[in-house]
């Protein structure tokens, strides 16, 4: 039998994924269960889900270990993947922005150096280059990155927010928006074609829920 690889971001994704998938039919519920496994076969379906870090679901897909994925549209932006992305899934919404104190607010607009702390540094230089046109320095951060202008090291953020929450508790604010981001359904590009047939039908079932 041969199986239709998808490749889920664990975490939160995963959940919603594996939501998605079920109202499909598909048998994936034991991909939430605290097993160690990282590989999960729907035999009815001829489906296999493979269980991988975020950062990672383009790397499997782009490389054609994993004919589909799901993952968040930062990760998609600040990998650059060669990849199709065919589908938003409309779930895991979420935005992409710049944040910090308010008064950084009115230097976003003027030509003075600043420093930008971020786990997005691809992300923020296209913004900050290439919308901008300013001239920053960025600092990749892998931790909480609110920190960073609390101590001095960066003049602001560019990070996700959801709620805005942390931020308000940190004292600071969303200061401009780059991008909108939710789940987004990827495809292998040799599998596009390969498997045209299997993946369009599967795509056109997600269209139907969504």
């Amino acid at each position: 039998m041969k199986y239709l690889t998808i490749a889920l971001a664990k975490g939160r994704l995963a959940e919603l994924s594996v939501e998605l998938f079920t109202k499909l039919g598909c048998d994936c519920g034991e991909i939430l269960s605290k097993t160690r496994k990282l590989i999960f076969t729907d035999e009815k379906r001829a489906l296999r889900f493979l269980l991988v870090k975020a950062g990672d679901v383009p790397t499997y897909v782009e490389y054609g270990a994993a004919d589909i994925g799901v993952v968040g549209r930062d990760t998609l932006l600040e990998e650059g993947r060669n990849l199709y992305e065919m589908l938003d899934l409309g779930f895991g919404r979420c935005r992409m922005c710049v944040c910090g104190p308010a008064e950084m607010r009115e230097r976003l607009n003027s030509t003075s150096t600043m420093r930008v702390a971020s786990k997005y540094p691809h992300i923020a230089a296209e913004y900050f280059y290439g919308k901008k046109n300013m001239n920053i320095e960025i600092i990749k951060l892998s931790g909480s990155v609110e920190l960073a202008p609390l101590t001095g090291l960066s003049d602001v953020i560019v990070d996700i927010v959801e709620s805005g929450k942390t931020l308000a508790e940190n004292g600071l604010e969303v200061l401009e928006e780059v991008c909108p981001l939710s789940a987004r359904l990827i495809v292998n590009r040799v599998s596009a074609k390969t498997e045209r047939e299997r993946i369009s039908r599967l795509i056109g079932e997600i269209r139907s829920l969504i």
